[in-house]
Formats: C-alpha cells, sequence, structure tokens
C-alpha cells in the first residue's frame, strides 16, 4: 500500500465491515488482525479446498472495489503479492497474535494495543464490554 490510504477512519472501519461480510460469507475465519495507515496484517484459517491465494485475491479485488463503489476511490489500493507465514501449533499461533497486536505501538500509535480502534483485540474488548452492558440493562 504505502500511500497511508487506511489511515483514515472511514477507510479503516469500511476494510472492518468488509472483513465481517467475507467471515460471515464464510471465505475464511478471521483469527486477528490490525489495520494500520499504510498495510494490513491478517491472520486467517481458510478452509478445506480454499487457498491463501484466493482469500487475498477477494479481500483485495472486493475491497477495492468497494472502496471505488461507496467512496469514489479510483487508484490503486494495494501493492502487488503479500506475505505468507503459516502457524502450525498454538505457540506460533500466539507469537503471531502478539506481533500483530504489538504493530500500532512499535509505530508509536498508541501505549498499548487495546487503545488501537482498528484491531482484533481493541474490538473484542468492545464486544465483550457491550455484552455485559446488555445483560446489565436486562
Amino acid at each position: 500500500m504505502g500511500r497511508r490510504l487506511l489511515q483514515s477512519e472511514r477507510n479503516a472501519n469500511l476494510l472492518i465491515d468488509f472483513l465481517r461480510s467475507l467471515v460471515r460469507e464464510g471465505k475464511f475465519t478471521l483469527d486477528d488482525f490490525v489495520i494500520m495507515p499504510d498495510y494490513l496484517h491478517l491472520l486467517v484459517t481458510v478452509g478445506n479446498g480454499k487457498t491463501i491465494e484466493r482469500a487475498m485475491q477477494l479481500i483485495k479485488g472486493r475491497f477495492s472495489h468497494r472502496l471505488g463503489k461507496e467512496l469514489g476511490y479510483s487508484g490503486e489500493v494495494w501493492q502487488r503479492g503479500f506475505s505468507e507465514v503459516q502457524v502450525h501449533n498454538r505457540e506460533s499461533l500466539m507469537q503471531h497474535r502478539a506481533y500483530i497486536a504489538m504493530n500500532p505501538v512499535k509505530a508509536g500509535l498508541v501505549d498499548s494495543p487495546e487503545q488501537f480502534p482498528y484491531c482484533f483485540q481493541f474490538l473484542a474488548t468492545r464486544k465483550i464490554a457491550g455484552s455485559r452492558t446488555d445483560k446489565e440493562k436486562e
């Protein structure tokens, strides 16, 4: 990416909504993510008969289309290619999740991962807090 396209709240939230829609469609499981101003880290699990390459084609292609359709953006959104690392066990999974979570801290955007609004950890914490609030209302 490189152009800080995702630094706007509008674009980052559109990407989060878009990723949720792909998960609902069953395209993959989203295990973790962080949307940085100029790049994206995803930790996804693809099902049998599916490939990470196809998942990335869906993400890149459909999000580019949606960004253009909804926000009028007509430039290049993604750089060519992507990096892939396979997770083989729970320890590796936890290391990758910690790495992803620490990206905004290392970039100086927040003091702790829980403060960054465009990541799995922040949204999961908000969801849990919201469900607690809903139960208190009952």
